[in-house]
């Protein structure tokens, strides 16, 4: 069961993706931001930046959920995995609320990354070296 979690994992992160997406659109029609336009009502930048922010941190989140999850140990890579995604969603409810108040956050998000690319490195170097 437990090599599942890293695929429940990427599932929450789309889905992450998708509700930043939702938010963004919304405030588009709530606000009269029409497209292309990423600039107007200050609600709307701050869902334009939540979704932007969380779509370049996934890419650098999801190769390393799969280099942890296939050298390393997919229980710790789907722990380190839940704990970046629920980071993101503090952080995205935090910077759509106060930008001030996105860094709680921001941390444990980057917690939960560096500890997958730790596990996958770590897992990485053993499977590379000889013996």
């Amino acid at each position: 069961m437990f090599q599942h979690l890293p695929a429940v994992v990427v599932l929450l992160t789309v889905l992450l993706q998708a509700g930043t997406s939702y938010v963004v659109g919304r405030a588009r029609g709530l606000y009269g931001i029409k497209a292309p336009a990423t600039s107007g009502h200050p609600a709307f930048e701050r869902a334009f930046r939540v979704q932007m922010n969380t779509l370049e941190a996934t890419l650098m989140f999801l190769p390393a959920l799969w280099l942890a999850a296939g050298y390393g140990a997919p229980l710790w890579a789907g722990i380190a995995g839940l704990v970046w995604v629920l980071g993101r969603v503090w952080y995205a409810a935090a910077y759509l609320r106060d930008p001030a108040r996105r860094e709680g956050g921001f941390v444990v998000s980057a917690i939960g990354l560096l500890a997958t690319l730790a596990i996958g490195t770590i897992g990485l170097g053993k499977a590379l070296l000889p013996g």
